[in-house]
């Protein structure tokens, strides 16, 4: 199918943050572009002044003229965010339309560019965005599909310069959900983590990890792989195919941090491989696990011959993806952050380092668990991790995809939770229960609906009521 030669595209599920910068992709190239999505949100109001026509009814009624006849020059992209009971996907299915999923449609969009793909069950987006970033600062030709919204873009879709003499790179965040990963053609991987996680897609860890070690093997034969320690030990075993191999962590492996030194608004480090070392890195979206992300990063612009003056000014200048690590406003009494993170691991990373920063502050989580069956599998976990704030606020599980399941809640976590202080809070008393208790640090987690409180609280806290 030649993607350029579309007469236009419908996307079932647009306001995805994958799906939307394919969209945007198809609208930039001058493909009309169409789409459904459940309900309207920032995003997809975004979409419709950049041009796309987005329904929000499930129903054939609803579609735009051009797609209630099927055609050879009509493609439709479907996300299984979108179940196939509905009605849009099997008037499709039952009329002949062509439908791909988001991920093959990305595999050929970028078939033929050279590209760097990075998954990883956390860390990829931060981990994406920021190789974006130091390459496109540098000025080498990039372009790049997110999976998160960068302060530094603004954006999912970072376009190349296809005037330029430069060939271009493409950066992929490589969804290992449903496998997506596997229409990929990477020349170069990265993969941030290899834990349990899309349980319910994959069956059990093994089965993941095997996941993991097919999109290894995409990797071209004369490329290279830039793989976590911890995933390397997990997947070791397994047919890596003959990528080239090289290990990274906080403290060890082919690459390694060095003087690492924690602020409240930066943390700084060196960066030590085996051929090379950049000294005084300083990173303005705090984390070691975003350290960890830099180092990752910052050995493929090395690949890519960038000068050690050009990555530290990208680390330097990086400032981060919404809702990751993401500081929202703070005044004398309170600081808010707020952090896309739905995996105990991730919780864990946050939360570390949101008391490093802050050791002198009691810090109080908010937390949403996102889906029934991930609440279920990693209900000890989760518990576990939120431990380390010394407030922690329960909100609802948030279903996405899911219909739910008897006996998995959000009280099924408190008795393992060893905070001082827990609750189960509706969503819509959130405010009036911050109010009551007054928190120093508050920080909001949670890959659901939970991104639909900042502004409430953000309002809250500037109103000086906090």
């Amino acid at each position: 199918m030649n993607l350029k030669n579309l007469h236009s595209v419908f996307f079932l599920g647009i306001g995805g943050i994958g799906m939307s910068a394919i969209a945007r992709w198809f609208n930039h190239i001058g493909v009309p572009v169409y789409g459904y999505d459940k309900t309207p949100s920032p995003l997809t109001e975004t979409l419709s002044e950049e041009g796309m026509e987005i329904v929000y009814t499930d129903e054939v009624e609803s579609l735009p003229e051009a797609f209630k006849a099927s055609g050879a020059d009509k493609l439709i992209v479907w996300t299984p965010a979108v179940p196939q009971s509905s009605n849009l996907y099997k008037f499709f299915g039952n009329n002949g339309f062509v439908i791909k999923k988001r991920a093959a449609v990305l595999g050929l969009i970028t078939r033929n560019m050279e590209s760097v793909a990075i998954a990883g069950t956390h860390g990829k987006t931060t981990t994406s965005s920021m190789v974006a970033h130091l390459l496109k600062h540098s000025g080498h030709n990039t372009a790049a599909f997110l999976g998160g919204l960068t302060q530094n873009y603004k954006n999912n879709l970072i376009l190349h310069d296809e005037g330029s003499a430069e060939s271009p790179v493409v950066v992929v965040e490589a969804d290992e959900f449903d496998r997506s990963f596997l229409h990929l053609h990477p020349d170069l991987s990265i993969v941030t983590s290899i834990d349990p996680d899309h349980l319910d897609i994959y069956g059990d860890a093994e089965q993941l990890k095997e996941g993991f070690a097919s999109f290894i093997r995409l990797t071209h034969p004369d490329g290279k792989l830039i793989i976590h320690q911890d995933a390397y030990q997990k997947i070791s075993h397994a047919d890596l195919g003959a990528a080239k191999v090289y290990q990274y962590s906080l403290n060890s492996g082919n690459i390694h941090a060095d003087n690492i030194k924690v602020g409240t608004g930066t943390f700084s480090f060196d960066y030590v491989a085996e051929d090379i070392r950049i000294d005084s890195l300083e990173l303005s979206v705090p984390g070691f696990h975003n350290i960890e992300n830099a180092l990752a990063a910052i050995a493929v612009a090395v690949n890519y011959g960038l000068s050690k003056e050009a990555i530290i000014e990208g680390i330097a200048t990086y400032k981060g993806v919404k809702r990751r690590f993401e500081k929202i406003c703070t005044n004398e009494r309170i600081i808010y952050i707020d952090d896309y993170a739905h995996h105990p691991e991730e919780i864990k990373a946050f939360l570390l380092s949101i008391k490093a920063m802050y050791p002198d502050k009691k810090v109080t989580a908010v937390f949403q668990p996102h889906l029934f069956t991930r609440t279920r599998d990693f209900a000890e976990g989760f518990s576990e991790s939120l431990s380390i704030a010394d407030t922690v606020v329960l909100l609802d599980i948030y279903p996405a995809r899911e219909l739910p399941i008897e006996g998995i809640t959000s009280e099924m976590l408190l008795p393992r939770i060893t905070s001082p202080n827990k609750s189960v809070v509706d969503k819509e008393k959130l405010l009036s229960h911050l109010e009551q208790h007054k928190p120093e640090v508050l920080v909001t987690i949670g890959a659901g609906d939970i991104d639909r409180l900042v502004k409430p609280i953000e309002k809250w806290i500037k109103n000086d009521k906090a």
